[in-house]
């Protein structure tokens, strides 16, 4: 019998990494559906982005209502629910939470956190792609999105910093942790078929993927 394959697999890092543009590609290579954060419908984000203090709760309130209302999706899910591939992971809000709320609002935060993903689903596998603050700078420029380019430096390596202790210590599904700072899986056919690869032979525990170039 072949090896089951996973149902659900996520993609994740800090922003500007290329999270996004990966999921979707690995969702059409295998055959599955992409499961996406949509940030431009949450109506806090650029407010946030320009008066971070006033504007953190309604944004963190309003995107972990959205993640929890995808994911509420794939635990009413069937056998012939296809892959799905995220470009985004639940506790990947309450990290974000933690960086840009006062002690009462993260009280509050996780009162309806802990409501909200009771029995979220865990993923089969993460990809967690990672990047130094300079190439994460450079991304969120090339890319243009107009309330990014209000992101400050010492955020983006706060965000980073957080990214990467959290999964230091991250062990409840098979991680594949790339640097993506030298690659390019999006636009490299090359780059792509090697992650892809990688991702294949995943099945359990925590994996490296560091190619590098020259």
């Amino acid at each position: 019998m072949s090896e089951p394959q996973p149902r659900y697999l996520v993609v994740e890092g800090p922003i500007g990494v290329g999270k996004t543009s990966l999921a979707q590609r690995l969702a059409q290579t295998f055959g599955g559906e992409p499961l996406l954060e949509r940030a431009e419908d949450n109506p806090f984000l650029e407010r946030f982005y320009r008066d971070p203090r006033n504007a953190a709760l309604p944004t963190q309130l309003s995107f972990l209502f959205q993640r929890a209302r995808q994911l509420q999706q794939l635990r009413q899910g069937d056998i012939f629910t296809p892959l799905r591939v995220a470009d985004f992971m639940l506790e990947k809000d309450r990290l974000f939470a933690q960086l840009n709320l006062d002690d009462d609002e993260l009280g509050l935060y996780e009162q309806v956190y802990l409501h909200l993903t009771l029995d979220s689903p865990l993923p089969d596998m993460v990809v967690y792609l990672q990047a130094p603050v300079e190439v994460l700078m450079r991304r969120v420029v090339h890319r243009g999105v107009g309330y990014e380019q209000f992101i400050q430096r010492d955020y983006l390596e706060r965000v980073a910093g957080a990214y990467a202790h959290f999964f230091h210590y991250y062990n409840r599904s098979p991680l594949l942790i790339v640097n993506a700072a030298d690659i390019n899986p999006v636009d490299s056919e090359e780059d792509y078929g090697l992650l892809v690869k990688e991702i294949s032979r995943v099945k359990s525990g925590r994996h490296y993927f560091n190619p590098g170039k020259g």
